[in-house]
């Protein structure tokens, strides 16, 4: 027989084990506590909270999962309808093991498991509000500082054409001054040329005479 992954095997076989745990949840979900063994009540606490968690999702599928398991559609209604309604604001938790001593006879360890049925406690309910709270700011200043980051490198690249232009027009003058000697250089033997000729016109017309 193989060993299972969790501790030594409850009955006889894997089968045995199972039908054990649905019966153990059956009766729980039932009655709304059962007293067991204490290895019983430790292996049956994940086994009914799973079962616990298909009841809160409320779907077909969810339902049709645990009509697998437990045969009594009575009890299955029970866990959809009043057992999810009550721990609908509970995360987790939803059974409580409770140790009573021993049992007489062969001295076996004893305990109460029972579900938890009462509303989470104010203090829970405010720390679950400035949690959700909290998360809620923190996506708002995400959302807020997207577009942020959007506009910064459009106010870089203007800025970067601002300081740019001076440079562009520098390098604009600089280009223009060759040119403007250039042209005074070629401007300056024309203007001599031009004050010399009215001169040699008189030259020769006293000359002539």
């Amino acid at each position: 027989m193989p060993t299972p992954a969790k501790g030594p095997r409850l009955g006889g076989g894997a089968a045995h084990e199972r039908l054990m745990l649905a019966n153990l949840s059956a009766a729980l979900f039932e009655h709304k506590r059962i007293t067991t063994t204490v290895t019983k009540a430790k292996r049956l606490k994940p086994y009914a909270e799973r079962l616990v968690t298909f009841a809160k999702r409320g779907d077909l599928a969810s339902r049709r999962r645990v009509l697998g398991l437990i045969s009594n559609k009575g009890i299955v209604h029970e866990l959809f309808t009043d057992i999810a309604q009550a721990v609908e604001n509970r995360d987790g938790g939803y059974t409580r093991i409770t140790k009573i001593g021993n049992r007489k006879g062969d001295n076996a360890p004893m305990a109460v498991i029972e579900l938890v049925l009462e509303p989470v406690s104010a203090k829970q309910a405010v720390v679950a509000e400035a949690t959700s709270a909290a998360k809620r700011g923190a996506d708002k200043n995400e959302a807020a500082a997207a577009p942020a980051a959007e506009e910064a490198p459009e106010a870089e690249v203007v800025e970067t054409e601002a300081a740019a232009a001076p440079e562009a027009e520098a390098e604009a003058a600089t280009e223009e001054a060759p040119a403007a000697e250039e042209a005074a250089t070629e401007e300056a033997p024309a203007a001599k040329k031009a004050a010399k000729a009215p001169a040699a016109k008189k030259k020769d017309e006293d000359e002539a005479k």
